[in-house]
Order: structure tokens, then C-alpha cells, then sequence
């Protein structure tokens, strides 16, 4: 069988320090066909894109959706940190900064917290995402398509161990190391 050759794209980006957050410059505009006439194509704008893989899908801000003068195509009931909520949806397109173009990507909207857009598992499960904080700064690698599997435990010299989670009893100490009770610690 010939091996058919895939055009991988890749970005990797650099912080000085630890970063908490990973983020990006992305593109976003209305959805559309990219292999149609360029003097088609709708207005795209730059923005700032929050890389979340504890997010289900991708969401955009109200700033986005203005700028991008998007229409709402239905609602869609989503669950957040603060709570569930009720939200319009939309179609976009989103390129990330290896020139790989996610089209008609369904998003929803809300807010995000030092960002415009929120790039969930929707986008990240298409590709390889690596995060290294070697010698006190964060290296994040995306790639698209995924080509194969990442292990980082190769050439460690440690042997793997897979260790499922093991159940924490409400008063046992509390596996973050404070010394609390778990009940009166994490659970909360």
C-alpha cells in the first residue's frame, strides 16, 4: 500500500517564564468556502485565542461576534464553571497559526476570561498539542493533523507505570499535601 503524503502543519510558541495560560493569535470571520473566488471571502480579524483542553467546544466573545458581524444560527444549552446557561451559536471559520484553516467550526458564545476566543477540544482533538516548562519556561506546540503519538516518558530511563486514580476517602489526607482532611480541603 503507497503511503499517501499528508501536509502536516505546526506552530510552536515560547514564553520567558511558566506561563498558566496558553495562549495564541488566531483568525476568526464568518463561515465560508475557502476554495471560492478570495474576493468573496469575508472580513477576517486577528484575535486573541485561549487554548482550553478542560473546554468541550470552542467559544467566542461578544467582541468577536460583532466585529465579525455574525448571526446567530440557534441556541445551545452549555454548562460552565458558573453554572448552565442558554447561548447562540454560530458558524465560523478559524485558522490558527499554522495556516490550517478549521471551516465551518459550530461555536457558542460567552465570556472568556483574557481572551477572545476560547479554542476547546473541538479544534485540539484534531491535531497533536505538546506543553513543556523545561529550565522555567513554557514551551506549546500544536500540529495538524495529528501524525503520531507523543510519548514523553521515551528515552527517560523510567519505567511506565500506569496508575489509575485511586478513590480519596472524605477523611483521608488530602492528596494535595496540605494536611487538611480531603472533605475539608479539595472536595469543597
Amino acid at each position: 500500500m503507497a503511503r499517501v503524503n499528508l501536509k502536516v502543519y505546526g506552530f510552536t510558541a515560547h514564553a520567558a517564564r511558566i506561563e498558566n495560560q496558553l495562549i495564541s493569535p488566531i483568525i476568526c470571520s464568518q463561515a465560508f468556502d475557502p476554495s471560492q473566488d478570495p474576493s468573496r471571502h469575508p472580513c477576517k480579524k486577528i484575535y486573541k485565542g485561549l487554548w482550553d483542553t478542560g473546554a468541550t467546544n470552542t467559544v467566542i466573545t461578544e467582541k468577536v461576534v460583532q466585529e465579525c458581524a455574525l448571526e446567530p444560527i440557534g441556541k445551545v444549552k452549555v454548562e460552565t464553571a458558573s453554572g448552565t446557561d442558554i447561548v447562540d451559536m454560530f458558524l465560523v471559520n478559524v485558522e490558527l497559526p499554522n495556516k490550517v484553516g478549521v471551516h465551518h467550526l459550530l461555536v457558542s458564545k460567552g465570556k472568556v476570561k483574557g481572551a477572545d476566543v476560547l479554542i476547546g477540544m473541538d479544534i485540539i482533538n484534531q491535531g497533536d498539542l505538546a506543553i513543556s516548562n523545561f529550565k522555567g519556561k513554557t514551551t506549546f506546540s500544536f500540529r495538524m493533523p495529528s501524525i503520531e503519538s507523543i510519548d514523553l516518558n521515551l528515552g527517560t530511563n523510567q519505567p511506565v507505570v500506569n496508575q489509575p486514580f485511586q478513590k480519596v476517602g472524605r477523611n483521608d489526607p488530602c492528596p494535595c499535601g496540605s494536611g487538611k482532611k480531603y472533605k475539608k480541603c479539595c472536595s469543597k
